[in-house]
């Protein structure tokens, strides 16, 4: 039986999946790993800890499986993060991560000087705090010991690739996040290259998701085992939920949240309130990130509530959608898009002597999901017609906040039948790899299938409607009040 192992290299943990070449799931292991805070706003980790968590992930996923039927292997990563080898493959620094917040000064002054719309040109997006660019920048200028000693540059699951097949690579999808690629053309921007002072042999070879791009080393034991590229979490995520063809959205509710929409064509969002990325199929995507998600009702059960049962806070619910006068800005952790402000801040309005706490609950899941709309509206206004999104993630085992987003979003929202996030587009991507299916398309038609279907009620959504023209005013009249925060 031939097996497929796929890799998502994530923020906490890394997640090891082994499948057959039907999509069935064999066996899931997860290993964690530390994040280090070494100055508050930063964030970083160790690769090797990735290294051996996935050595260990490895071992005891393939414990009672047999190591030379597994034909393929891929990866699913963090995006944005910064590893930096030296001309001895020795790590110079700890990785700097995606939700760091150390760069604002350079993302400033790539916006400005550079200037959004030459930023626009060269990569099909602008900078912001978490893209790989700012980093090196703020290596140079501020430790310049380690910026000369750089013989290569990496994302995070791509050090991983290197370190299992010894190939320089990255995909298109994980680089378009690096503010270094030119999106459109799928190669590196000499001009960005320039500005930030990267050679450009620094940089990985540039290939698609599903590309071959070598065989495990002989230590790993998976002697008949081939390499694809891999992509950045979203993007596998999205071959996971079988979000490929044209105008397919998919809704990822994990710790961010992110609004996903495949597209045949390149094309960028003329304010870039949306990030323009190459999808791990070949082709393009939209999406739109907001950075506190599932995070928020996290934050708000555990410690204001003072309780893990999130779902016990969320009975009830029902009878108040559409009625709840109480907002909340999901802002925890600044906003990406469509804001681009790390001073955003987050809010509750409306309460009043007899707000309760179920309201207040409510108005956090309705805020997150307002957000997501926000997106969903770009989009929009960009001609993209979206009749229905998928969902996947953490917060989309509520039941209730899939109905709310139904709602707030008016539009059918799905399940998939195996919704294990980006270890799972990266099997796929190890199979299609492997020659198991010839494309994308014709491996996730055989493998993703659809569970469940929340449909709009039109009543609710109307009310919604109206919540939702309230919700975009809160945002412009408290910006200056978050900026002096």
């Amino acid at each position: 039986m031939n097996t497929y192992i796929g890799i998502d290299l994530g923020t906490s943990s890394v997640k090891l999946l082994l499948t057959a070449a039907d999509g069935r799931i064999l066996n899931a292991v997860t290993k964690e790993y530390p994040v280090y805070y070494p100055q508050s706003g930063w964030s970083e980790q160790n690769p090797e800890d990735w290294i051996s968590a996935t050595r260990l992930g490895l071992d005891a996923l393939l414990n009672g499986y047999r190591r030379d039927e597994v034909k393929g292997v891929s990866f699913g990563g963090q995006m944005h993060g910064l590893v930096l080898l030296d001309d001895r493959d020795e790590v110079i620094r700890p990785a700097i991560l995606w939700n760091d917040g150390r760069t604002q000064k350079q993302t400033d002054r790539l916006n400005t000087v550079v200037g959004k719309e030459t930023l626009s040109r060269y990569t099909a997006n602008v900078a912001f705090a978490g893209f790989t660019a700012p980093k090196i920048l703020w290596v140079e200028e501020n430790e310049p010991q380690n910026f000369v000693r750089i013989a290569k540059i990496m994302l995070p699951k791509d050090y991983l690739a290197y370190m299992l097949t010894g190939v320089h690579v990255t995909d298109y999808s994980d680089a378009s996040g690096m503010l270094l690629m030119d999106v459109q053309n799928k190669c590196w921007s000499k001009e960005m290259c320039a500005y930030c002072h990267v050679d450009e042999k620094w940089l990985p070879k540039l290939c698609e998701s599903y590309a071959c791009i070598g065989t495990v080393r002989d230590e790993y034991g998976l002697p008949n085992a081939i390499v694809t590229a891999g992509a950045g979490d979203n993007a596998a995520a999205a071959i996971g939920t079988g979000t490929v063809q044209d105008g397919d959205c998919n809704i990822s509710l994990g710790t961010s949240g992110t609004v996903f929409i495949a597209q045949n064509a390149f094309s960028v969002d003329g304010h870039n309130a949306l990030h323009s990325f190459a999808h791990a199929n070949g082709k393009y995507h939209l999406m739109g990130c907001i950075l506190s998600a599932a995070s928020c009702n996290k934050w708000w059960s555990e410690e204001i509530l003072n309780t893990k049962d999130f779902f016990a806070e969320q009975d009830g619910l029902d009878a108040l959608l559409g009625k709840n006068d109480v907002f909340f800005l999901p802002y925890l952790m600044g906003e990406r898009s469509p804001h681009n402000d790390v001073s955003a801040r987050g809010a509750f309005i409306g309460m009043r002597p007899d707000t309760t706490r179920k309201e207040m609950t409510l108005a956090v899941l309705e805020g997150v999901a307002f957000a997501l709309r926000d997106c969903v509206e770009v989009a929009r206004s960009n001609g993209l017609a979206i009749t229905r999104t998928k969902i996947c993630g953490g917060g989309a085992k509520s039941e209730i906040w899939k109905k709310i987003i139904a709602n707030v979003l008016n539009l059918p929202v799905a399940t998939v039948g195996i919704e294990e996030g980006p270890a799972y587009g990266a099997a796929i991507l190890a199979m299609v790899g492997a020659g198991e299916y010839k494309d994308i398309s014709e491996a996730t038609a055989a493998i993703v299938k659809t569970k469940d279907v929340v449909l709009p009620d039109p009543i609710i959504a109307a009310a919604y409607q109206e919540k939702y023209r309230v919700f975009r005013q809160a945002y412009p009249a408290l910006k200056g009040v978050f900026a002096q925060i």
